[in-house]
């Protein structure tokens, strides 16, 4: 069973380190509530901090390739971060590779965050969703809610950001990037990216 977080105690984690608020409120959970281990778990997965600095501009970075063994597959992925230095870096072009494989691992995902996928596509996965029978006896109100849950768990199979880190699955790939800002010090993000298959 989940443990319940106070909200309060969530925006007082997101205000001392800075991270999301979902990222917060799991760090609570994973403690039990407990304030300052939470802050330690945080900064461990490099969370803290690293949201403070997603709005600011990255326009340097690197496009970089994979080609799956056997060459049957191969992903081009364009990752920015704001200097050149950093661009340049070793560890931030092994990261961009990595995500690389990553796009290449994972054939379901077409879109960079759930937030790039379109509203006609959730409409119609609700749709979808709202025609099966295991709902009829439930409630409009936990039937919404039900819904809305399968929905999203569904699109975050679309999204580059929700998925495990193929290297540590513990981890998804939006975690692995904030992880890179904290590290950097300065906001990465994946601005586009390509899948090809052969024959496709």
């Amino acid at each position: 069973m989940t443990l319940e977080i106070n909200s309060a105690l969530v925006k007082e984690l997101r205000q001392k380190t800075g991270a999301g608020m979902m990222n917060c409120k799991k760090a609570l959970q994973e403690t039990n509530g407990d304030f300052d281990e939470a802050i330690k778990a945080l900064r461990q997965k490099g969370l803290a901090s690293a949201d403070k600095k997603v709005d600011r501009k990255a326009i340097e970075g690197i496009v970089s390739s994979y080609i799956h063994t056997g060459g049957k597959i191969g992903v081009l992925v364009e990752v920015n971060c704001e200097t050149d230095f950093v661009a340049r870096h070793t560890d931030f072009q092994d990261f961009v590779k990595n995500l690389a494989m990553q796009i290449a691992a994972s054939p379901e995902v077409i879109y960079i965050s759930i937030n790039d996928i379109p509203e006609e596509i959730f409409l119609a996965e609700k749709e979808v969703e709202l025609k099966k029978d295991d709902l009829s006896n439930k409630s409009d109100e936990i039937k919404e809610k039900i819904i809305l849950g399968r929905v999203e768990k569904t699109l975050k199979t679309l999204s580059l950001l929700n998925q495990p880190f193929v290297r540590d699955p513990n981890i998804t790939v939006e975690e692995l990037i904030k992880g890179q800002i904290s590290t950097f010090g300065e906001n990465i993000k994946i601005s586009r990216f390509t899948r090809y298959m052969l024959g496709n």
